[in-house]
């Protein structure tokens, strides 16, 4: 049997799996009748009425819910009743900076619930409530961490590995996100809820309500989740949760669902239809000078829609035609001083929910690159969303798609189909493309699978293309983890070796960590729904990590040592890589850390490499050293961000780099994002120098709408270019962008000439059913 056939097989066998209901030790069947199954809390037993919360000795904890007889008045100020007449949950615990101690500032927190919607409220006492710290409303960004925070995540499911997390700050900014498997969080994941905050004399207060439509969750009319609180005190750097939490989970600490708390009592509502239907509208202006046919200010109305429908509760089927992503803010620019290719992350709503879904092998398919690193992993990513839809930066109209993602009973299951329309301007033919991943969890907090991709045209439309894999994660006590993979590809007419595989062993307490892996990658290995740095490589990695706290040192909350290692070869056995590094880090109380590095490199070329216009360097091996310095500012300050320099040899010359890429606070409202990387090359065979420039300003109107510009000027590529975007969800789910984009080209005798420009306005609508 081929690969082909056998992906197809898997296709088949998945979509009867999810056709039809599942039943485990724990778990209901596909309607609303209840199965008779005994479930196990993990925890102490439940709360009894009026009580809502309980502990044990071991530290942990059961909640329960509280059901209203009318909605929520949601305005963040808990005036209502219920606040004096239903007990809070408190008596938080700290992960930062003193791990297992009580808070220093109160928390109080209820949960209640109606036939729609499940409501989360919070009252945050501050001894200094002169320090809270509030200047992001973007929604979704990750600056919301920077400020006094409160967050909830819901283990919808209890199975102790994935949840919904939603996040707030005291200026009332939402950011929500899909975690999977303990540490995968997908922060482009958007869904309906709302929050409203208030300030008063003693602190700040919270309301969120959360529709149960916006959720995911086993069938019954009563559910046991997982769930947790966070709350972050900015001005102290002190994070604390419901439970305890080991420090050595860092700020990933929310994600680690089998030691939140069990929350019993929720009665979701049963029967109704999970459908939603988003159309758009557009009419665009546009003009591109480099095109095959090139064209001036043509108009383009364009109209598609995505659907959402819930197969099960756990089950959902995402459906679009005429796929449309011209809200889509531009990638950041890169530059890259090494022979591989570089990476850039999807941004593409429709790709982005459920994309934990298809991690394999522990990669999730979202790392980012650097001002002058190159970016991306040595691990190849089996499925990578960007190969749809994109051809070497155009995009390539996509027809129609749809996508099966969630739960079922202890499986994880992602299926998705896409189908491309031609370009006969850019000679491409129609293309499909289909990836299929399931996972079936195993034991406390482990899981197998298996992932198969088929893409019917390759890149050169020459036959097709598939892989298949299998990989395993396994994870035991709280700070050991083994990941291993094994996948295969098959692409006409390639012959070489076509497999990779890894294998990875890490632990990591707050004191001591390392970590051990080994990873191949054949010539010919080819996902061409994937994406693959480096191939034709063995490489073999450690590290060694010690981090201490003095308790000696006021001013120092962490020491920090590392020592990494990492050895290339090709599959010939010729030494191709070989990096050592060692590098010291203090993180101090002010939340300001600074770091040093020195490493010993050496690399081989195989071939001759172009590193820039003009200067190749020959065949042959180099050694040289490099050291590095970073200092990173502490998010209470109104400048903030990280300042890095690093000088030393470069192949057979020099290189020296320096960089800074911050944030300055002018309003609450208003913030302006520089980043700057400059780099000076000197080699035998000549010198050169590159700078990016890259400017981010940002004005928010409220939680709900934003203008944002983004100016990049890169010289390793010619290129300066704008993206100004205004986006107004002018009620929860459907949005209003307009857009305006455009490139230039800065070597050209007309400088800066035009190559391309777009003036985009999109109009969305949520239908909920």
């Amino acid at each position: 049997m081929n690969l082909t056939h056998r992906s197809v097989l898997i296709a088949s066998l998945l979509l009867t799996l999810a056709s039809r209901p599942v039943v485990a030790a724990d778990d209901h069947d596909d309607d609303d009748e209840v199965v008779p199954t005994l479930v196990t809390i993990d925890g102490p037993a439940p709360p009894n009425d009026p009580e809502v919360v309980s502990r044990d000795a071991e530290g942990r904890v059961t909640l329960r819910a509280v059901r209203l007889d009318a909605p929520l008045t949601v305005d963040g100020r808990l005036e209502e009743g219920q606040y004096r007449t239903v007990p809070s949950i408190s008596d938080f615990i700290q992960q930062e900076p003193l791990e297992g101690q009580p808070a220093t500032e109160r928390t109080e927190v209820w949960v209640f619930f109606d036939d729609k919607n499940i409501y989360v409220s919070a009252r945050n006492w501050d001894t200094h409530p002169e320090r809270i710290i509030a200047n992001e409303l973007r929604r979704d960004n990750r600056n919301i961490f920077n400020n006094d925070n409160f967050a909830v995540i819901f283990d919808t499911f209890y199975d102790r590995r994935n949840g919904f997390m939603f996040h707030t700050n005291p200026l009332g900014a939402l950011y929500d996100a899909q975690v999977t498997d303990e540490g995968n969080t997908n922060s482009d994941w958007n869904t309906v809820w709302n929050v409203k905050t208030a300030r008063f004399a003693d602190g700040w207060t919270v309301e969120m309500s959360i529709p149960f439509k916006s959720l995911r969750y086993k069938s019954g009319a009563s559910q046991i989740w997982g769930v947790n609180f966070r709350r972050i005190v900015r001005s102290k750097n002190e994070t604390s949760y419901l439970t305890r939490i080991p420090a050595a989970f860092r700020f990933g600490g929310m994600t680690k669902l089998s030691f939140a708390a069990t929350m019993v009592g929720v009665e979701p509502p049963t029967g109704y239809m999970n459908l939603e239907i988003k159309p758009y509208a557009t009419g665009a202006v546009r003009t591109d000078r480099d095109a095959d046919i090139a064209f001036e200010n043509d108009f383009e109305p364009d109209i598609g829609f995505d659907a959402k429908y819930g197969v099960t509760k756990g089950l959902v089927a995402d459906f679009t035609v005429n796929t449309d992503f011209a809200q889509v803010e531009a990638d950041d620019q890169q530059v890259n001083l090494t022979r591989f290719s570089l990476f850039f992350p999807e941004k593409r709503e429709f790709f982005l929910e459920g994309q934990g879904l298809f991690a394999f092998g522990g990669s999730s398919g979202r790392r980012f690159g650097g001002g002058g690193g190159g970016g991306g992993g040595d691990t190849p990513i089996m499925f990578f969303s960007r190969r749809i839809g994109l051809d070497e930066g155009t995009q390539v109209p996509i027809q129609a798609g749809a996508r099966m993602t969630g739960r079922q009973g202890r499986y994880t299951l992602g299926i998705l189909n896409m189908q491309t329309k031609g370009v006969n301007d850019l000679g491409l033919e129609p293309t499909n493309f289909s990836v299929v991943r399931v996972k079936r969890d195993i034991f406390r907090r482990s899981a197998i699978g298996v992932i198969a991709t088929h893409r019917n045209k390759t890149v050169d439309y020459v036959g097709s293309n598939s892989l298949f894999g299998a990989d395993a994660a396994f994870s035991f006590y709280e700070n050991l983890n083994i990941n291993a993979y094994y996948a295969a590809s098959r692409t006409d007419e390639l012959s070489g070796q076509e497999d990779s595989y890894q294998a990875r062993i890490s632990y990591g307490s707050d004191r001591y960590g390392f970590n051990i892996s080994h990873l191949k990658v054949g010539d010919d290995f080819n996902p061409e729904i994937g994406f693959v740095r480096r191939d034709n490589i063995k490489k073999t990695s450690g590290r060694l990590r010690f981090s201490p706290r003095p308790v000696s040192i006021s001013w120092v909350r962490k020491f920090q040592f590392n020592a990494d290692f990492d050895y290339f070869e090709n599959l010939l056995g010729e030494v191709a890589t070989r990096e050592s590094q060692v590098e010291f880090r203090t993180d101090l109380e002010s939340g300001d850390s600074f770091e040093v590095s020195f490493s010993q490199n050496f690399e081989y070329l195989f071939d001759e490499f172009e590193i820039s216009d003009g200067i190749v360097l020959p065949i042959g091996g180099y050694d040289f050293n490099r050291v590095r310095a970073n200092y990173r500012f502490g998010p209470q300050r109104k400048i903030t961000g990280w300042l890095n320099g690093s000088t030393g040899q470069f192949f057979n010359g020099t290189r020296s780099e320096i960089g800074y890429f911050g944030r300055v606070e002018i309003t609450p409202q208003l913030s302006v994002e520089p980043n700057i990387a400059q780099n000076w090359v000197d080699l035998v065979e000549g010198s050169f120098t590159t700078t990016l420039l890259r400017l981010r300003s940002t004005y928010t109107l409220s939680s709900r709408s934003f203008v944002g510009a983004l100016v990049q000027y890169n010289t390793s590529n010619s290129s300066l270019s704008t993206n100004i975007r205004y986006r107004w969800e002018y009620q929860p789910g459907s949005d209003i962008f307009v857009v305006y984009t455009d490139g230039r080209d800065t070597n050209a005798i007309d400088y800066p000439s035009l190559r391309n420009q777009s003036f985009v306005v999109k109009f969305t609508r949520l239908f909920r059913f």
